[in-house]
């Protein structure tokens, strides 16, 4: 079985990988700016004999590697981009772009993905299909898999399966979390407007005041994940702004709220966004103000098919062994790896990087977040093996 290949090339490649993702750490580059990092993928995929394309999605890269056969084409997606986050790892490989950090891991995520390439390289003629490789920008912004998907990254040959990974700092180094349905929750947008009327702050009755209606408005909201949903189901209602006066005695002319909603059922999703329309004008037609609601849906959630899930499990237990999989807590999190699930069937997971004893334990987006490195190897013959077993397998299927 060309699985204890895959594994016996993977730890050979430990120190390769190893420094190709301290590469990547040093020069991390923000979403739609990730240009050094694709220029230095696209040579190595090119090295290892892919066709490359650059420049897709603004920013992306995809290198399409045939088998034996053309068809079945299964994808490899890897995002690229860092975060507007000050390294306070003390590293010796810490970030060289002030201000700018992989503090989401998306380095390791490319590196996986460039050793997962090289193994396939290798076993090219075992390939009964072939193999495409999604190196995707602005995953951050929520912004570079639909830039990549507009730009056909999913045709041409027509994609029939992805995979695709994320490091998880709460998982222990050597384990991967997989499961199959909801994982990652939908993410959505709320913008609100209160509109008063604004005067001196020492005569309130005298205005209509659009500070203590948006306040009000905050905390009617809060009723609806406990008193509207389903006990059972999860949702998060939250708001991350709230902007309205500049003195504090002057009561302003409106205030401006933003805010963001996490589901993973898409019945409750739309739900949610009606009862939020009713409590947010009815809160402020009774203090007399006026409102402006929008509500963006931004990402589905992240759902894995129950085909790509049975792959990735038996991938996953050759690399990793029946007690290195965990079943994980789905999260309120979003991915817009959601948007090629929305196309194509695919199963997302999460690889192990945690390790209390060289302080990898800070979560995703900390300045001081690390990860063992003796994850990569496991999870290059992850993605490497998931793909040897889609392809072999649809073309039994056929």
């Amino acid at each position: 079985m060309y699985s204890d290949e895959v594994m016996k090339l993977s730890k050979s490649m430990s120190e390769e990988l190893r420094a190709l993702r301290r590469d990547f750490h040093q020069f991390p580059e923000l979403s739609f700016k990730e240009f050094e990092t694709a220029r230095k993928i696209a040579i190595y995929m090119k090295e290892l004999g892919y066709e490359v394309k650059e420049n897709v999605g603004k920013t992306g890269v995809v290198a399409l590697l045939k088998g034996a056969k053309e068809n079945p084409t299964v994808a490899l997606r890897a995002d690229m981009d860092a975060l507007p986050v000050k390294e306070m790892t003390g590293l010796s490989y810490a970030s060289k772009n002030d201000g700018v950090m992989h503090a989401c891991g998306h380095d390791i995520h490319v590196t996986c993905a460039l050793g997962a390439a090289k193994i396939l390289a290798s076993h090219k003629d075992e390939l009964q299909g072939s193999v495409k490789f999604i190196f995707q920008p602005a995953e951050e912004i929520n912004a570079g898999a639909k830039a990549m998907i507009d730009d056909g990254v999913l045709e041409n040959p027509n994609v029939s399966m992805i995979f695709g990974l994320h490091n998880n700092p709460e998982i222990p180094v050597g384990k991967v979390g997989l499961k199959e349905g909801p994982l990652m929750a939908a993410v959505d947008s709320t913008f609100i407007t209160v509109i008063g009327q604004g005067g001196h702050a020492a005569y309130p009755h005298r205005v209509i005041d659009p500070i203590v209606c948006a306040s009000s408005i905050v905390m009617n909201l809060q009723t609806i994940v406990s008193r509207n949903v389903d006990p059972q189901k999860a949702a998060v209602i939250s708001f991350g702004s709230i902007n309205g006066g500049i003195a504090n005695n002057v009561i302003p002319d409106e205030v401006k709220l933003t805010g963001t909603v996490r589901t993973f059922d898409e019945g409750l999703r739309d739900s949610i966004e009606g009862w939020m329309k009713r409590t947010v004008e009815n809160t402020a037609s009774s203090l007399g103000c006026k409102v402006e609601f929008n509500y963006r849906r931004d990402l589905p959630p992240v759902v894995n098919h129950p085909e790509a899930t049975k792959i990735a499990l038996w991938a996953a237990q050759k690399v990793f062994g029946e007690d290195g999989i965990i079943l994980p807590t789905p999260s309120m999190g979003g991915e817009d790896f959601a948007l090629y699930q929305k196309k194509v069937p695919g199963c997302y997971f999460w690889l192990g990087v945690g390790n209390p004893d060289i302080d990898a334990v800070h979560p995703w987006h900390s300045p001081y977040f690390k990860a063992d490195e003796e994850a990569f190897p496991l999870g290059a013959a992850l993605l490497a093996l998931s793909a040897l077993i889609a392809c072999n397998k649809f073309i039994q299927a056929t």
